[in-house]
């Protein structure tokens, strides 16, 4: 396959799960079925999950000077990347997520301490310059603070790179931002923040999608886990389904699917087609434990397809 630019900027965080056979009430202490540590935050999941569908990935993100940053270190060394621009902090810590994974549908519930990936400065934005005009695809999220987010996605509007915002874990941004994004990716939650239209499925979907397109948006893609996805450009919508899975951790599944849409729209993939491969790519993904550890192969979202890989 053409292996397109992918430059992912985001946070890392140090994620430690815990598998429950329910979440526990509140004051109440469980003792978990099985627990792990590992490589974890939107930014670096979406940029594993690109790498693994097939693109080539240049990340940014921030760490602490601390026994976390150094893990992000080892695990972003190793992870592949064509290149890594990682800033870091001695005054705040790496970013952490502790994640309850529970009950039979594998859904989980999050807390997140963002610590050194809330500290990106215009200087080092500034710095990631010639890594975004260079990228196909520009994708971040909202894990980060918003000034620097802000300012990449300008640098990227510049210089013609097309822009992904997957708009999580939400935040409130201008209607102003939201138009200069070429694809916005938010999940059922999201998209009712974003719009104050409570979205449940393919119907509330579309509803939503409308009010999104009033504010600026030309193209997005509401994920809605089980019932798949609504894809809405310019008001002409399509169903993307989802394929079946047996879950067992659904933690990355959103960053599974924003990373492989990337990877194959830098490819040089129509964005039915794109949304399609993303769908069996995080199939794939909610059927293993942990986040960025879970991400699969191109070969293997291709398989779940039914598409025989050449």
């Amino acid at each position: 396959m053409n292996k397109g630019k992918v430059c992912v900027f985001g946070s890392f965080n140090l994620d430690i799960v815990a598998g429950m056979a329910r979440f526990p009430k509140p004051g109440e202490s469980l003792i978990a079925r099985n627990s792990m540590m590992g490589a974890g935050g939107k930014g670096a999941n979406q940029a594993v999950a690109a790498l693994r569908a097939g693109a080539r990935v240049h990340y940014i993100g921030k760490v602490g000077r601390d026994d976390f940053g150094m893990f992000a270190r080892r695990h972003l060394d190793s992870a592949g990347f064509d290149a890594v621009t990682l800033f870091s902090t001695s005054e705040y810590p790496t970013g952490n997520a502790l994640i309850y994974v529970a009950g039979a549908d594998a859904e989980n519930m999050i807390a997140v301490d963002p610590g050194a990936n809330l500290t990106v400065t215009d200087e080092e934005v500034e710095q990631c310059r010639p890594a975004v005009a260079a990228a196909d695809i520009l994708l971040t999220q909202l894990e980060n603070n918003l000034s620097a987010i802000e300012k990449l996605i300008g640098i990227a509007k510049d210089n013609g790179t097309y822009i992904i915002l997957n708009p999580a874990p939400f935040q409130p941004v201008s209607d102003h931002l939201l138009a200069q994004v070429d694809l916005l990716t938010p999940n059922a939650t999201e998209c009712t923040l974003l719009t104050g239209i409570e979205v449940r499925d393919i119907p509330s979907a579309g509803r939503a999608a409308h009010a999104l397109h009033a504010k600026g948006i030309q193209a997005l893609i509401i994920t809605l886990g089980t019932q798949g996805a609504l894809l809405s450009v310019n008001g002409e919508t399509q169903i993307i389904h989802a394929c079946p899975a047996t879950p067992v951790d659904t933690t990355g599944a959103g960053d599974a699917f924003n990373g492989a849409l990337a990877s194959q729209l830098a490819a040089g993939a129509s964005l039915p087609e794109a949304a399609q491969f993303a769908s069996a790519y995080a199939s794939v993904c909610v059927e293993r434990a942990g986040a960025a550890a879970s991400m699969p192969t191109y070969e293997e979202a291709r398989e779940r397809m039914g598409v025989a890989v050449i």
